[in-house]
C-alpha cells in the first residue's frame, strides 16, 4: 500500500489539472477542489500521537495527586498503611505504656491452689507461767504489738513469794559481803585468826549463791532484768506480774476474760496470739503426679480472684514424706506481706516456676494484637505508632518470643493496645473511602 502522503500529493495534482482543463468550472469549486487534499493533510497531522508535557507525566505517576507541598497534601509518612497518628498527650492519656524490646526468659509454670496461713516461726503466745488472777487486759483482737511491751497484768501470790524471796536473799548477800571485806582485811593485819576468816568467807559464798538461785527465779518466771533490778525493800504490789509479747505483730487470739483465773489445774495458760503477719506462708495442694517438678527455693507467684495484687516468693519447704491417705506431700511457700494484703484463710493460686528457657527477643503478651489473622505490634515512630506484622515463637501465657519482624532496641507499646488496634481500624477505614 502507498503511503498516505504520496496519495495526498497525486490528489493535489490531479485536482489543478482538472482546473485548468474544465474552464467552467467556477472558482469557487475550483478552490474547494485545490484545499481539499490540504484538509485531509491537515487531519491526517491531528491523528499522529503527540508528546504530553512533562508536568503530565508527573501526574500520571503521582495518578494526579499533590505531592504533599501544596494545598490538599499531606505530612509525609502521614498517609502509610499501618500508620497511627497520635500525640505524646494523647497515649499519655489513653495509658499506652512503651517500653523497649529486649531479651528475656520464658518459664514454664505449675498451676495449683493454696491457702494462707501465718508463717509457724512467726507466732507467739503470751502465757501465764505462773497461778494467778488476771488483772489487767492492755490489748484488744487486731491490735498492733511491740516486741517486749506489756500486754496483760496477772495478779499472782507466787510472784510475790518469789519476789520477797530475792529480796531477802539481797539483804542477806549486802550484809555478808560487809562482813567478809571486813575480816579479810583483818586477817591481812594479822589481827584475826584465819579460822576467823575462813568462817565469813564460807557464809559469804552460801548467802551469795542463795542470792544467784532467787534472781534466776525471778527469770524463770519472766521477769525482765531491768525489773529486778529495780526491786528493793520499798517496792510495792509485789505480786503484779507483767506479761509482755515475746515478738512484734498482731493479736490473733484473745483467750481470756478480765478477773480469769489462770496457770492452775485446768484453768487457761495463753492469753493471747500473736502473729506477724509480714511474711505469710501459703499451703500449696500439689498434686501426686507433679510433685517430683516441684523443688525446695522455686519462685512462686502467688494471686488471688478478684484481686489485683500478685505476690513473689519461693518455696521453703517440701516434705520429704507422702499422706498415707493422699499420697501427697506438704509443700510450703513464703510471700511478703507488709501491706496486710494476704490474709490467713484465703484461697490463692500460685504458680510455680519449674522451668526457665532464655530467648534473644521477647515482648509482653499484652503487646500483641490480632489484625486479620496476622500478628502484630506497635512500633513508636516521631508521629505515633505503626503496624508491625511479626513472627512468634514460644509463649510461657505471660512473655512472647519474636523470632522475625522486630529488632532488639525497638520502641513498642506493651499494655492498652487494643486502643491502638481500635485507631488503625478507623484509619484503614477513612482510607478506602
Amino acid at each position: 500500500m502507498f503511503p498516505r502522503f504520496l496519495l495526498v500529493f497525486v490528489a493535489l495534482v490531479v485536482g489543478v489539472v482538472v482546473a485548468s482543463v474544465v474552464p467552467d468550472v467556477s472558482r469557487t469549486a475550483q478552490t474547494a477542489l485545490s484545499f481539499m487534499p490540504l484538509l485531509e493533510l491537515a487531519q491526517f497531522s491531528a491523528q499522529q500521537p503527540t508528546t504530553p508535557p512533562k508536568a503530565d507525566i508527573k501526574d500520571a505517576h503521582s495518578g494526579g495527586k499533590d505531592d504533599g507541598h501544596g494545598a490538599g497534601g499531606t505530612e509525609k509518612g502521614e498517609g502509610k498503611e499501618g500508620a497511627i497518628k497520635l500525640s505524646d498527650d494523647q497515649i499519655s492519656a489513653a495509658k499506652i505504656e512503651i517500653a523497649k524490646t529486649s531479651d528475656g526468659t520464658l518459664t514454664r509454670r505449675l498451676t495449683v491452689p493454696g491457702t494462707v496461713t501465718p508463717a509457724a516461726n512467726r507466732i507467739g503466745r503470751v502465757a501465764a507461767k505462773v497461778v494467778g488472777t488476771v488483772a489487767d487486759l492492755n490489748k484488744q483482737l487486731g491490735d498492733t504489738v511491740a516486741k517486749g511491751e506489756v500486754v496483760a497484768v496477772v495478779d499472782s501470790r507466787e510472784v510475790a513469794d518469789a519476789k520477797s524471796e530475792y529480796l531477802a536473799a539481797q539483804v542477806n548477800f549486802e550484809l555478808q559481803k560487809t562482813l567478809f571485806e571486813r575480816s579479810e582485811m583483818l586477817f591481812q593485819k594479822n589481827i584475826t585468826a584465819e579460822q576467823q576468816f575462813l568462817r565469813a568467807r564460807t557464809n559469804f559464798t552460801e548467802v551469795q549463791l542463795r542470792f544467784d538461785l532467787a534472781r534466776q527465779k525471778l527469770m524463770a518466771l519472766g521477769v525482765p532484768d531491768s525489773e529486778i533490778a529495780g526491786l528493793s525493800r520499798e517496792s510495792t504490789a509485789l505480786q503484779r506480774y507483767e506479761l509482755r509479747a515475746p515478738l512484734a505483730g498482731r493479736v490473733i487470739e484473745r483467750l481470756v476474760s478480765l478477773g480469769s483465773a489462770v496457770g492452775g489445774e485446768g484453768q487457761p495458760k495463753e492469753l493471747y496470739g500473736i502473729a506477724d503477719l509480714s511474711r505469710v506462708w501459703v499451703e500449696l495442694a500439689v498434686s501426686p503426679r507433679d510433685l517430683s517438678l516441684v523443688k525446695e527455693g522455686q519462685v512462686v507467684q502467688i494471686t488471688a480472684g478478684g484481686m489485683s495484687e500478685r505476690a513473689d516468693g519461693k518455696i521453703v519447704f517440701k516434705s520429704p514424706v507422702l499422706n498415707a491417705e493422699t499420697r501427697s506431700a506438704r509443700v510450703v511457700a513464703q510471700i511478703a506481706n507488709k501491706d496486710g494484703v494476704w490474709q490467713p484463710g484465703a484461697f490463692v493460686t500460685a504458680e510455680i516456676v519449674v522451668e526457665e528457657q532464655k530467648a534473644p527477643l521477647v515482648v509482653p503478651k499484652t503487646a500483641l494484637q490480632t489484625v486479620d489473622k496476622d500478628q502484630v505490634l506497635f512500633v513508636r515512630t516521631p508521629k505515633g505508632f505503626e503496624k508491625r506484622v511479626v513472627a512468634t515463637g514460644r509463649s510461657d501465657g505471660q512473655s512472647t518470643e519474636i523470632e522475625f519482624g522486630l529488632d532488639p532496641g525497638e520502641e513498642i507499646a506493651i499494655t492498652n493496645t487494643f486502643t491502638l488496634k481500635a485507631e488503625l481500624g478507623k484509619s484503614e477505614a477513612s482510607h478506602a473511602h
